[in-house]
């Protein structure tokens, strides 16, 4: 799978045992829906929450946003559930630390794709083993766990840790992963403020913990009208190779190819 072919831009986050909101979440138009078993289902409801995903999963039809299920660490049997229904669906593992983790997990899931969630010290260092695990389609960041485990929320630290992440991601052949939900709902100048800044770093794309989240990152995301002019110009003027002058003055080469055509394919609507 290509990196263009994931230009997943919005993510949002449905508690498992709310089924009453997964159609809900489907009609938002966010890019991907995560249907969460962890830490959004207090423990008492996991069974429930595991019995109203299969079900909705079983009956989903075809086409529709990209859905993943966020597993338990360690619950084979949520795995099996997944892997028996035989539906298109990828699995969010939490807490990877290793290349072994995963093993772990095919080796009960089969060929379901894996989303692999770090967030921890060891998972961040472990980052270039993890993304190239062959079954890994894609890295994300608990930036809360994390900061559990290494005692700072700092923004050093958390940008050492996109930082990793991203070249992971990248050396491996994997899309740039998606930033974390930001939790305060309410503070959209926050959202945008730190989802701009994971912008600069490399990072392409948000999960989100409610739908009004999803304009905000949706626009920090949207290339604007300068940038489809330049990758436009980019194109044609080295598309066959060599060096050119842009009208504005900037030498291209086409070493800049790679940035131009994924700011054209993360057009709305494209």
């Amino acid at each position: 799978m290509t990196t263009d072919e994931r230009r997943i831009v919005t993510g949002l986050y449905v508690p498992g045992d709310r089924p009453d909101r997964f159609d809900k979440a489907v009609a938002t138009g966010a890019d991907l829906v995560i249907l969460d078993l962890e830490d959004a289902v207090a423990p008492e409801a996991k069974p429930v929450a595991l019995d109203a995903v299969t079900a909705w999963l079983r009956g989903r039809a075809s086409g529709g946003p990209l859905v993943q299920v966020r597993v338990n660490a360690g619950a084979d049997h949520e795995l099996a559930a997944l892997r028996d229904l035989g539906v298109a669906v990828e699995l969010r593992v939490p807490k990877v630390e290793s290349a072994a983790d995963i093993d772990r997990v095919v080796a009960v899931a089969g060929d379901l794709p894996v989303a692999a969630l770090v967030e921890s010290a060891l998972g961040v260092e472990n980052a270039g083993a993890i993304a190239a695990h062959p079954r890994v389609v894609s890295l994300a960041l608990g930036e809360s766990d994390l900061a559990s485990d290494v005692g700072s929320r700092d923004a050093t630290v958390i940008d050492y840790a996109r930082t990793r992440l991203l070249f992971a991601a990248r050396a491996a052949g994997l899309p740039a992963p998606m930033l974390s939900a930001y939790p305060d709902i309410r503070d959209l100048d926050g959202l945008r403020a730190d989802t701009e800044r994971g912008a600069r770093l490399g990072w392409f794309g948000r999960t989100a913990v409610h739908p009004s989240q999803l304009a905000v990152i949706a626009a920090v995301f949207a290339p604007s009208e300068a940038d489809l002019a330049w990758a436009r110009a980019v194109l044609a003027a080295v598309d066959r190779g060599g060096v050119a002058t842009l009208d504005s003055g900037e030498m291209v080469d086409p070493a800049m190819l790679g940035r131009a055509r994924g700011i054209l394919a993360a057009q709305p609507g494209r």
